[in-house]
């Protein structure tokens, strides 16, 4: 049997950087660079991440038929000519520039063929070449994309717009492996303080990250700001306008001049704006869910498509999608589970296995779980952490899905790691912290003692796909966990833990042939309480990457006031000892 064609894709040097890659043209193993460093969002150079997807595949760089780069910064082969000569640790830290350089993937110098791809065309491909649909219109829309100078498509009306305008919005129709540029809303140049000039941009993912600076003091607290929002009241004048197809911003309102100025969560609870920033996080979300309405509906009217697929920082917002589905015109909508910037790596290797090579074979992206399934050595070393004696009792389960099941209905928090780890900011059932959604008090203790995380901040459902429907108003296929619908008002008293201040939550779907595991455990759930939801959280703290290894799991395990812990068919139950250490390691660390 011939060896796969492979490809390997590379988002390069700002944030979320990652590595995907492709065996003739399906997605195998992909990893965003945070999971290997432990350091969240991590920035440089991408060598981890690759090393990471050729061993997982058990193959080296010399078997790869292609690596596609990708970065919004600059294309990848110029930036790295540039960072031979100059220092620039926001985006490539000091200690790895022997390595990177040592690289025969830098400035593209090795054997293997090496392309660069625009940051917008990587998102586009992301979206629609792994889509369940043979043909479609395609919504980009993020913070910032790439210079008009570095853009490889065809743009219509597009001669007049500024070489150093960067990409905001990009419109596209696709059929088969053929995307067609309908147009984009750009970023005209600003001016800025050093490096915020994105947030001033006339674009839908600068306002949004404007307004993540002002009351977060942080411009990638977007999620944040979303789940802030339903608190706020919708008052004074919109931020944003559509005139036609421009995207029209007002100016900052003179009364808006209160901004998180730093501190801890306390005094961020404490505060007395917090108020007034959830006034002007209810703002910015109505704003953005109304462009984004407005931008699908004349989509449709310019495509006549039926099916809609996004991607883009902007496509994370699960509340704006769930809007989309219900009120806007195509029939289905597709989020890609990457959307962020972690996931143009795989936009990028499908765009080197469909436009560079010209390979038409597609294959339906149907499950986020494309990380490394760690052999039983790696399990055995977690079990043999030297506190794991002391903290918890370790027993195998006859059947891991019941046992686990019997925990959750009792009021246990468990850990759950099973299989590869999923590629994208949400926990999918490989990588989670479950609860019984039935229990009123459930949100604000996994936030304070497991989470360590803001209050407000809601808690999603994972719900057995066959009984979606019946919980949850307007909500189709959503296995990815990235729409929003009103729960049933019917329902909302079985299960508050999982119900937002708005009445809605955000829906995880689960089919057992996509995620068996974590579909039997919920079965299992079901059975025994009649309720088909479970509470999913991603398995991480505060500020941290999700868990990747079972060392990692174990390590969070023990630092946090999880009941149990369940490594694929390991059972870890915490002891009164473990809790006091937990106690004890947790003061250390405010002390220290």
């Amino acid at each position: 049997m011939p060896s796969p064609t492979y490809v390997l894709g590379v988002n390069a040097f700002d944030h979320d950087v990652s590595a995907c890659l492709l065996a003739d043209g399906k997605p195998v193993v992909a990893i965003a660079k945070e999971r290997l460093t432990r350091v969240k969002n991590d920035v440089g150079f991408y060598g981890d991440a690759v090393d990471y997807c050729l061993f997982a595949a058990g193959i080296t760089l010399a078997d790869v038929e292609l690596v596609v780069r990708c970065s919004y910064l600059l294309p990848v082969t110029e930036l790295e000519a540039r960072l031979r000569r100059e220092l620039q640790p926001e985006v490539f830290p000091a200690h790895e520039r022997e390595r990177a350089m040592a690289s025969p993937l830098w400035e593209g110098q090795g054997s293997t063929r090496c392309v660069d791809v625009s940051h917008h065309l990587a998102h586009a491909y992301s979206a629609f070449a792994c889509s369940p649909f043979e043909r479609g219109a395609v919504l980009v829309a993020d913070g910032v994309g790439s210079y008009r100078s570095d853009v490889l498509e065809t743009v219509p009306d597009a001669d007049d717009v500024p070489a150093l305008a960067r990409e905001s919005e990009s419109f596209y129709r696709f059929e088969g492996t053929n995307l067609t540029c309908l147009g984009k809303a750009w970023l005209e140049p600003t001016r800025g303080l050093v490096n915020d000039e994105f947030q001033e941009g006339q674009g839908l993912g600068a306002l949004y990250s404007r307004v993540s600076s002002y009351i977060f003091g942080d411009w990638n607290k977007c999620g944040e700001v979303m789940g802030l929002a339903p608190y706020g009241r919708l008052a004074g004048e919109p931020l944003v306008r559509l005139e036609g197809d421009t995207l029209v911003l007002a100016p900052w309102p003179r009364a808006w001049d209160r901004p998180f100025v730093g501190g801890d969560d306390a005094s961020w609870e404490a505060s007395p704006d917090r108020a007034h920033w959830e006034d002007v996080a209810r703002r910015v979300q109505h704003d953005t869910e109304e462009i984004l309405l407005g931008r699908v509906r004349r989509l449709f009217e310019q495509t006549g498509e039926r099916h809609l697929v996004m991607a883009g920082g902007v496509a994370l917002n699960c509340v704006a999608n769930g809007r989309i589905v219900r009120e806007g015109p195509f029939d289905s909508v597709w989020v890609q589970p990457a959307a962020g910037d972690d996931g143009t790596a795989l936009g990028a290797a499908l765009y080197g296995w469909h436009q560079v090579l010209g390979r038409p074979e597609r294959h339906e992206l149907r499950s986020a779980a494309l990380g490394l399934s760690y052999p039983q050595v790696s399990f055995e070393r977690a079990l043999a952490h030297r506190m794991l004696g002391v903290a918890a009792n370790v027993r195998r389960a006859g059947n891991v899905a019941e046992e686990t099941a019997e925990l959750l209905a009792a009021g246990q928090v468990v850990g759950w790691l099973q299989g590869g780890c999923e590629m994208g900011p949400r926990a999918l059932g490989q990588r989670s912290i479950l609860a019984d959604p039935r229990d009123p008090g459930m949100t604000d203790r996994v936030n304070a003692r497991v989470k360590h995380r803001q209050a407000f901040r809601p808690f999603a459902p994972a719900i057995l796909a066959e009984h979606a429907r019946d919980w949850f108003e307007g909500v189709g296929e959503s296995p990815f966990m990235l729409e929003a619908h009103p729960v049933r008002e019917e329902k909302r008293e079985l299960v508050p833990a999982i119900v937002h201040v708005d009445g809605t939550a955000r829906v995880q779907t689960v089919h057992a042939d996509r995620t068996p595991a974590f579909h039997a455990l919920l079965e299992a759930f079901h059975r025994r309480t009649g309720v088909p939801v479970l509470l999913n959280t991603s398995f991480n703290l505060r500020g941290e990457p999700i868990v990747e290894s079972p060392t990692e799991a174990v390590d969070t395990f023990l630092r946090t006031d999880l009941d149990a812990l369940v490594l694929e068919n390991d059972i870890l139950l915490k002891r009164t000892w473990g809790r006091w250490l937990r106690r004890f390691h947790e003061r250390r660390t405010r002390r220290g």
